[in-house]
């Protein structure tokens, strides 16, 4: 009987609340993950409760946070169909995600203004990531990271034991003299992307400065192929990982102890939309 008359009040409760307040504030907040795009608009939009908006006109998954109504597109369009109305196209170099929450009663008559509120995400698909390969004997890490919005801090670049590319060398490791020749295996991989994008490798080169482009280097890749018979691409386009070999080298006519960087020009291929190099 206690329960029953619980559940009455709450009943009653919810009758007597009558439809939310309107709020006018023409106000949306996008945040842009790599791989999720969340909404947040002021709750009641000119009256309407969340249940009568609807993402892409579509899904009604909106929930009430915080003053808030938040719609979530929890992955940049699965593969073979797009997640509640989410379109996307490509303007080199630039990803454009694109959808709207809209107001969609069923009800015979309305009686508050239709609300419309569109939003983007943008997303760069070349990046430049770097690492200090290996000197003449050590060889530390450095991965540049991005920011919301943008696919580079989810792009890294490693170093492998062996061809399998199964375990990642940890830092620091050794590059001994009598070492130059020996095989070196690297890669560039993208953790917490939709499975859709695949990594490229457009150009892959090495110096002896962290600066992109130093004046003295040498190419590895270029325009997605090796550059001579030393080096060997295994995987380019194909997933979300793309390796390679090459021998350990050093420079002349630099100071012994000098770290040698390698750099790659990554493109973020959309193999929805594109036949990705492989």
């Amino acid at each position: 009987m206690v329960t029953l008359a619980i559940y009455l009040l709450v009943i009653l409760a919810r009758a007597l609340a009558g439809p939310c307040i309107p709020n006018k504030a023409d106000v949306i907040l996008v945040y842009c993950y790599p791989k999720t795009i969340i909404t947040r608009i002021p709750e009641c939009p000119y009256g309407w409760e969340v249940n009568q908006l609807a993402l892409g006109g579509i899904c009604y998954n909106g929930i009430h946070d915080s003053g808030y109504y938040q719609f979530t597109i929890p992955d940049l369009s699965p593969k073979n169909k797009s997640y509640c109305g989410t379109q996307s196209e490509f303007k080199n170099p630039m990803y454009h995600f694109y959808n709207s929450i809209v107001s969609n009663d069923s009800s015979v008559i309305v009686k508050s203004q239709p609300v419309n509120y569109s939003f983007t995400c943008t997303y760069n698909a070349n990046y430049l990531v770097n690492q200090a390969a290996f000197d003449q004997r050590v060889a530390t890490v450095h991965v540049k990271n991005g920011s919301s919005g943008s696919f580079e801090s989810q792009l890294s670049l490693n170093f492998y034991s062996n061809a399998k590319f199964s375990s990642i060398k940890e830092a620091p490791f050794v590059v001994e003299t009598s070492e130059i020749g020996s095989d070196i295996f690297a890669g560039v991989e993208a953790k917490g992307l939709s499975d859709r994008f695949k990594v490229v490798l457009n150009n892959c080169w090495a110096t002896p400065s962290s600066e992109y482009f130093y004046q003295i280097h040498w190419p590895l890749i270029t325009k997605g192929c090796a550059t001579d018979y030393s080096i060997l691409v295994h995987e380019n386009g194909k997933t979300n990982r793309a390796t390679f070999q090459f021998n350990a080298f050093r420079f002349r006519n630099i100071p012994k102890l000098s770290k040698v960087w390698l750099h790659c020009e990554t493109h973020v291929c959309d193999s929805e939309k594109f036949s990705c190099p492989v």
